[in-house]
């Protein structure tokens, strides 16, 4: 297996990786919280929040070798279950081939933020 590493998405919080790149070539992320990784922040608002968490699981697909466009499934939490059309209108834009994909409202997520995407594609 191959660890994920890359600058262009926030690193770990705690004792995880990045991702990683499976022997048979499937590429698991972990959960990617909203959260700029050249600045620390997060956005203000589902829909940014919801832009960043994308951006940060395609920084980690590329840097793996892979895209959006190889992801086979997702697993999305959402702070608050109301916010599930606003984060619908954003991840469409981004998961385009409409993978597999779990999403459902959790209590609470690190940091505060309002949502959290994690993915697994081939590589």
């Amino acid at each position: 297996m191959k660890v994920i590493d890359t600058k262009n998405a926030p690193g770990a919080i705690g004792p995880y990786s990045q991702g990683f790149v499976t022997a048979n070539g499937l590429v698991i992320t972990s959960g990617q919280l909203p959260v700029d990784p050249k600045t620390g922040a997060m956005p203000e608002g589902i829909a940014a929040q919801t832009a960043q968490s994308c951006e940060n699981v395609g920084a980690i697909l590329k840097e793996a070798g892979s895209g959006f466009d190889k992801v086979v499934k997702t697993t999305c939490y959402l702070a608050d279950i109301a916010d599930f059309a606003a984060f619908n209108e954003v991840y469409a834009k981004y998961f385009t081939s409409k993978p597999a994909r779990s999403c459902f409202a959790v209590k609470a997520l690190p940091k505060a933020a309002l949502c959290e995407i994690e993915c697994i594609a081939e590589a």
